[in-house]
């Protein structure tokens, strides 16, 4: 009887960059970080000191960076800045101190979901910029419109995906702690909601970002101050160097931002991060 020859054995020595969801050393992933952030700005001053580019429609690095030089020292750049980030969190914290708790329930009730889902799916399509004139004419056009249109952006998908959250947690975990005599609140408190954190802790941090995109409409409602206002206003005189120094300023809090959930994320979950 033949023996069958054995599978060659694949070799497991050097770095295995391209294994799916494998790991590539920290300095190695710095590495390619920074090469992926200076790489867009080298081509951003080569299509502009190179190619020649007007700066109306392309403005260089050196004159976004000295407009918003300019902007800190003569137009209160740091005020903009905070009035922005209040409206925002404002906003993002209103949506999930009642989308947490209601995504909860739709997630883990089918009696709740079938009464609110459905509703929360046709809204959700809405844009915010639509309910603008309504929010004027209910909240008024001071801070809490601005608040309001964020929380009308932000809300609806976070009620949605914590729902689903709290639909991916297995129920063979609740079965089990059904079977020990758990109540149903113990079921909701013990088992489902802890179970569910790690992901409800990635979703809050996406809708965050997505409360961000929402600032330009939001300061759309008699502003005078923030980010958003500043980039509007700069396109009606067209300081193109003020709108990209807008963007890029908006797109650096973000990152900050981000990066204080991963590591919050880390610090809450850190079994999530053992390596095996």
């Amino acid at each position: 009887m033949a023996i069958a020859p054995s599978p060659t054995p694949v070799a497991t020595t050097g770095p295995r960059w391209w294994v799916v969801r494998g790991s590539i050393p920290s300095k190695a992933y710095a590495l390619l970080a920074l090469i992926g952030l200076v790489l867009p700005l080298l081509g951003w001053w080569l299509a502009t000191a190179v190619a020649g580019a007007d700066a109306v429609f392309l403005p260089s690095p050196g004159q976004v960076w000295q407009r918003a030089v300019d902007w800190w020292r003569e137009a209160d750049l740091a005020g903009d800045i905070l009035i922005s980030v209040w409206r925002v969190v404002g906003g993002f914290l209103l949506s999930a101190a009642i989308a947490l708790p209601l995504g909860l329930m739709i997630g883990t009730f089918r009696v709740v979901q079938a009464l609110l889902e459905p509703l929360t799916d046709f809204i959700r399509y809405m844009p915010a910029v639509a309910f603008i004139p309504l929010v004027m004419l209910w909240v008024g056009i001071d801070e809490s419109s601005k608040v309001a249109i964020i929380f009308i952006g932000t809300f609806f998908q976070m009620v949605l995906m914590v729902a689903e959250d709290v639909r991916r947690v297995p129920m063979a975990q609740i079965e089990a702690a059904q079977t020990m005599g758990a109540t149903r609140t113990e079921l909701v408190e013990k088992v489902v909601f802890p179970s569910a954190a790690p992901a409800l802790m990635d979703t809050l941090r996406v809708t965050m970002g997505w409360a961000w995109t929402y600032l330009v409409v939001a300061e759309l409602v008699a502003a005078n101050s923030g980010l958003g206002y500043a980039i509007l206003k700069a396109q009606r005189f067209l300081q193109t160097d003020k709108i990209f120094a807008g963007i890029i300023l908006i797109g650096l809090i973000g990152l900050v931002i981000d990066q204080l959930f991963r590591w919050a994320h880390r610090k809450a979950f850190p079994w999530l991060y053992l390596k095996g």
